[in-house]
Order: structure tokens, then C-alpha cells, then sequence
């Protein structure tokens, strides 16, 4: 097979931590030839086109990959072009999940499909499953916030467009600096933010739960905040620690698989802590190589079998 990843500018990418990486490897095992190219690389004339690059990826961390050539193709050449750019989910993040739409519909296998990827929104996507949700208000007014934080005492306060653990606030009822924090994340209210009820088992990590065309993979990676922080995301200094899938957490992937996958979301990592789902990662969801180096679940392997089996 020919498979395409959408990625950010390959120097850029970390070969020893990267989940795409660690798919085009597992590809390259697998006897197929792997393409990559960059989102601003898509344009449209009668057919949504790209200049690829193809690849031989090595295991070398020092020099993972070379570009063999590189060429004018439709997106349709590709028998799966899997949507792996990291957020921010901008604007020039929402035009090229648009040409991807039309390059869906020109007959073109879009991994993760790109309505979805408008859909599911990162953090409001849990709305969709609030029977898992701890408690959770969306708005940008500032005394709505200020009444949930009341209500609830200990919240946290996230922007909707943020990723790696940014722009994320942990409050109190008698924090001194609550009025700022709640000024500064909804822009004097005019910004759209979450809040959600503190869950004090982030203390044993943030657990990232990975599920492969709505199959639960059978570890998860635990993401505990260091000393003094509140964040678990390893961007924000967390340490990942592979263990195997809780029941309330299997009990929240598997009950997400079928609606995933008949959403066309071949890849998603859930974000678990405690007994609560809090977001649904779908545009580059990572730790594969975390899980594999300290359990041996290749889960990048099943991503290739889910792409080869359809």
C-alpha cells in the first residue's frame, strides 16, 4: 500500500517520543511505502493535489528518515492518507480538513475522517458522553464561571483551542487571583472556555486511553504531574507511566468505541482521570512509543492493521 501522513516539517518531528513516526516504521515493516507531506502542501485544481514525499524511514533517531523523491500527486494516488498535523485547530487547520473533504469525496481515504475532525472538538467533544463527564460548563460569561466556581469550590479553567497542558487553570473559591484568571482565559468574555469540578485523582495521573478503530488498546499511559503542578501532560513536565487499562476506564473506552468508529475516527486517545472522561483527542492523539518501550503493546501496529484491513 501507499500511505501518506500529513505531518508537521519532518526536521521538526522527535523520532524517539513521535506516534507517527512510530507508525511509518511499523508501515515500512509491513512492506508498504510511505509518503509524507505537509498541510499547506495541499492545494486544489480539479483535484485536491499535494507535492509528496517519499520516504525510507530507518530506526536511526540521529537520521530517521530520507526523501527518495518527491511529486506532484492527487490525493487519490494514496490508498490511505492518515491526517497526523498537530493543533492548534486554527483556521489553516480548518481549511485543510475542508480540502480533505473534497478529496474525500473525490474517492480518497481520509484517517482520521476530516468531518469529524471539525466535530470533535478536542475538549467540547466530551459533551457528546456527559454520562462519563464530571461536572463541566462551557461559556465565555464571567459570572457564569464565577458561579460554577462557587458552586464547586476547586475547578479548572481551560481554553478551547489549547493543547500539551497550555492555558490551563486550576481555581479555588478563595483564590486570590481568581478574578484575573477569569478575566485573562475568557478575554474579558469574549472567549468561548471550559470549566470543569478539580478531580483530585489527577494526583495519580491524567491516563491517556488509546482506541484503534474502536478497539480499547490494553494499556494506558498514566501522565502524573510533577511536584507542585496540577497538569499531567508530559509537555508540561509530567512522567508517563504505562499500566494496564483500569475497569472504569476499559468501561468508558469500550462504550465510545462504536460511536468513534461509525464517526470515522480510526485514532483517538481519550484522556481519563479518576472515574471521568475529560477530553477526546482526535487530531494527532500520541503515546504510542511510551506504551510500547515499557509494556511491548505495539499499538502502532494495530493502526497499520486497521488501515490495511479497511
Amino acid at each position: 500500500m501507499n500511505i501518506a501522513f500529513i505531518v508537521d516539517p519532518l526536521a521538526g518531528l522527535k523520532p524517539y517520543k513521535d506516534s507517527s513516526v512510530f507508525m511509518m516504521r511499523e508501515a515500512v515493516k509491513h512492506g508498504h511505502t510511505i509518503w509524507a507531506f505537509e498541510a499547506s502542501e495541499m492545494f486544489s485544481r480539479d483535484a485536491v493535489m499535494t507535492t509528496a514525499h517519499q520516504l525510507t524511514v530507518s530506526a536511526n533517531n540521529a537520521n530517521w528518515y530520507t526523501v527518495e523523491q518527491s511529486r506532484l500527486m492527487s490525493l487519490t494516488s494514496f490508498d490511505a492518507v492518515l491526517m497526523r498535523k498537530d493543533p492548534p485547530f486554527d483556521q489553516q487547520y480548518l481549511y485543510a480538513t475542508l480540502l480533505l473533504s473534497l478529496a474525500e469525496s473525490q474517492g480518497a481515504r481520509i484517517i482520521n475522517r476530516p468531518a469529524s475532525l471539525r466535530d470533535y472538538n478536542e475538549k467540547l467533544a466530551i459533551l457528546k458522553f456527559a454520562e462519563f463527564t464530571s461536572p463541566t460548563m462551557v461559556t465565555s460569561d464571567m459570572a457564569q464561571v464565577h458561579a460554577f466556581v462557587d458552586e464547586h469550590s476547586d475547578v479548572i479553567l481551560k481554553k478551547l483551542d489549547g493543547m500539551g497542558g497550555t492555558s490551563i487553570f486550576r481555581v479555588t473559591a478563595t483564590d486570590a487571583n481568581r478574578n484575573a484568571i477569569v478575566e485573562v482565559q475568557t478575554d474579558y468574555g469574549k472567549s468561548t472556555i471550559m470549566a470543569q469540578r478539580y478531580i483530585p485523582e489527577i494526583a495519580r495521573g491524567d491516563k491517556r486511553v488509546l482506541v484503534i478503530n474502536g478497539k480499547v488498546a490494553e494499556h494506558a499511559l498514566a501522565r502524573i504531574p510533577k511536584a507542585g503542578e496540577t497538569r499531567g501532560n508530559l509537555a508540561a513536565g509530567g512522567t508517563g507511566v504505562a499500566m494496564p487499562i483500569a475497569k472504569r476506564e476499559r468501561e468508558i473506552a469500550e462504550a465510545l468505541g462504536p460511536t468513534l468508529k461509525r464517526d470515522g475516527l480510526t485514532i483517538v486517545g481519550l484522556d481519563i482521570i479518576g472515574d471521568y472522561l475529560t477530553e477526546v483527542n482526535v487530531t494527532s492523539p500520541t503515546c504510542m512509543v511510551e506504551i510500547f518501550e515499557q509494556t511491548g503493546e505495539n499499538i502502532a501496529a494495530k493502526v497499520i492493521e486497521a488501515v490495511v484491513r479497511g
